[in-house]
């Protein structure tokens, strides 16, 4: 697809949110922001407009398809029809942990797929068909490494990766004689710069984390959106 036109963020946070949205208002997109609050929104536009590049921000509860639809709306009124939707909504609490695997509980993975899939079912939902009637758009998802490595310390957020995975990764095989380009970008690491590594650095400041640059990450979301890769394991744990 061309590398021109309005990218929106699901999932606006201080670490691989915004460096997708500075790669791709590199490129010349403009850039909406969707994040849970607005108490950062001044920030990151500030940052973006340092950059000259044109952003709109707005929030919503990625869980609560109401509020979702409307910030998509808003969205597209202020810098016009989405052609590369980055789905990536952060913890509801990035300092809460899930309970390991052999105490899960059902509704503790229903939980973790209202946080993860559904938000990316109905943003989906609601840009796509506009996509396909263009001929053109993109789709990226981001899961976690559970989705394809067993952590059982993740618990529910394991079903709920392989479930957005598999969810990506079946909307690419539909999608693809379309004209539109989808795919995962599968994340094992604390992302530098993010809510969850500057808790677990601020706790334990001589930790030895497996980290992964943002930066590199936004890189490869450029990589499904416009080269058309399905999907990019990005690791920072042991093999």
């Amino acid at each position: 697809m061309n590398s021109t036109g309005t990218l929106v963020v699901l999932g606006a946070g201080p670490g691989l949110g915004m460096s997708v949205a500075r790669r791709f208002g590199a490129a010349g997109y403009a850039v909406g922001l969707i994040s849970r609050g607005t108490d950062r929104h001044d920030d990151y536009l500030a940052d973006l407009g340092r950059a000259g590049v044109r952003a709109f921000a707005t929030a919503a509860d990625a869980r609560d398809p109401g509020q979702l639809h409307r910030a998509l709306d808003e969205t597209q009124a202020a810098l016009g029809a989405v052609d590369v939707l980055y789905c990536g909504p952060g913890a509801d609490d990035p300092a809460a942990y899930p309970v390991e695997i052999l105490q899960t509980q059902p509704g503790d993975v229903l939980e973790a797929v209202a946080a993860a899939v559904s938000p990316a079912i109905e943003a989906t939902n609601r840009l796509l068909p506009a996509m396909i009637r263009r001929g053109a758009g993109a789709l990226v998802y981001v899961t976690g490494l559970s989705a394809v490595v067993p952590l059982p310390f993740l618990g529910p957020l394991a079903p709920a990766s392989a479930a957005l995975r598999t969810y990506a990764l079946t909307v690419a095989e539909a999608v693809a004689p379309r004209g539109v380009q989808a795919g995962a970008l599968v994340v094992g690491g604390l992302i530098e710069r993010g809510d969850i590594h500057r808790l677990a650095t601020a706790a334990a400041p001589n930790g030895a984390y497996p980290t992964l640059n943002p930066d590199d990450l936004a890189d490869a979301v450029w990589r499904i959106a416009i080269n058309g890769e399905r999907e990019v394991i990005a690791s920072a744990l042991p093999a």
